[in-house]
């Protein structure tokens, strides 16, 4: 992204950020309840009141083409796993990314693989993931809630320290679909907000929690000028007390190894941190490469 562009989006999503705080600051003097919350911000939000035990609701199939979109227009990110081949994704979700500037995958005419981690909430294995990507120079992206945010100060200096990028995964880790635009709004730019004033980085990236969105959805991130990202790959690793070791993440993930692959691991449970280096030295043995993050940019 040349220098100019970046510009503009900072400028932009100043600009926003202010309005924000105006509107909540007039709101706060007026007396209404709602005020506290939108002045606080992030700082008002503990993780008893996030939630993280349904992760992904229709996350991935082996047998058949998730179909997961309701009356109301409101969709589930889903994927059937091919092996060795690119998956299929739930009908008409893809052109509706594509539409408004978001992705779920690379470029599939290269053996080029992408890593995202989903950091709801820490449990203790990140210090050594980030170990791994150090030696084995490997980025991703880390997408943050608010939380994750105000409690985890040195984890996320590293991944600004390190080379990584720092997505948007909302303050309180709620249905996007299911909130007004407003409450949307500041879901996203609370936590901007914050990251950028402590860390002086960007935000560029989006990924809806549980997965869950409509196109009012991607129609706001695109406004705000971030890129919405799925995924190609991903496993139920969220579930903390379902540990199968090392050996069966690598053989799995090297199963469904595609190109343009964009993998989507969490890091609550030992699997992922033990078998991460195991995983990257078998994809590059198989002739993948791990792309910068940033190609998948598309704002």
């Amino acid at each position: 992204m040349d220098n100019n562009k970046y510009l503009m989006n900072r400028v932009t999503r100043l600009l926003l950020v202010v309005s924000l705080v105006f509107v909540g600051a007039v709101i706060y003097m007026l007396g209404d309840s709602t005020g506290p919350e939108i002045f606080m911000g992030v700082y008002n939000t503990s993780y008893d009141s996030v939630r993280f035990d349904q992760e992904i609701s229709y996350l991935f199939s082996d047998t058949v083409i998730p179909v997961s979109i309701d009356s109301s227009g409101n969709r589930s990110w889903g994927i059937k796993r091919n092996k060795g081949a690119l998956p299929d994704p739930d009908p008409g979700s893809v052109e509706l990314l594509e539409k408004h500037s978001g992705a779920w995958v690379g470029d599939t005419n290269k053996k080029v693989i992408y890593l995202t981690f989903d950091q709801g909430y820490e449990n203790g294995y990140t210090e050594k993931i980030l170990d791994t990507l150090k030696e084995k120079n490997v980025k991703s992206i880390f997408f943050v809630t608010g939380p994750y945010l105000d409690k985890c100060d040195k984890l996320m200096q590293r991944y600004v320290d390190e080379g990584h990028y720092v997505g948007n995964h909302t303050v309180r880790h709620k249905s996007m679909p299911l909130l007004d635009r407003a409450t949307a709004e500041k879901e996203l730019l609370e936590l901007e907000k914050s990251f950028e004033e402590k860390y002086n980085a960007q935000m560029l990236f989006f990924r809806p929690p549980k997965g869950e969105y409509n196109e009012q959805t991607l129609i706001m991130a695109k406004e705000l000028r971030y890129t919405t990202l799925f995924w190609s790959f991903a496993y139920d690793d969220w579930l903390v007390d379902k540990v199968r070791g090392p050996e069966y993440v690598v053989n799995l993930i090297s199963q469904y190894a595609h190109n343009g692959m964009v993998i989507l691991f969490h890091a609550v449970s030992p699997d992922n941190a033990n078998a991460l280096g195991a995983v990257i030295d078998t994809l590059r043995n198989m002739g993948y490469e791990f792309g910068d993050p940033m190609d998948l940019y598309r704002n």
